[in-house]
């Protein structure tokens, strides 16, 4: 699994999710799946928080949100 760039972190603080902008203990990158490729050079790379992980990952696969 790829770590975030160190830039998204500031020391003590969390990471920063590239989606809702909020800081995280954590954030998570899905970059292959069944018919989902993200590896390509084209894809930039975006990081989420926990809660904007699961609404993405829910909206991939045609998911009603919470």
């Amino acid at each position: 699994m790829s770590q975030p760039p160190e830039s998204a972190s500031t020391p003590g603080s969390g990471l920063v999710c590239d989606f809702c902008g909020q800081r995280s203990a954590s954030v998570r990158r899905v970059a292959l799946d069944r018919g989902y490729d993200r590896l390509g050079p084209a894809s930039r790379e975006l990081y989420a928080c926990p809660v904007c992980s699961e609404a993405k990952e829910k909206a991939r696969k045609g998911l009603p949100p919470r």
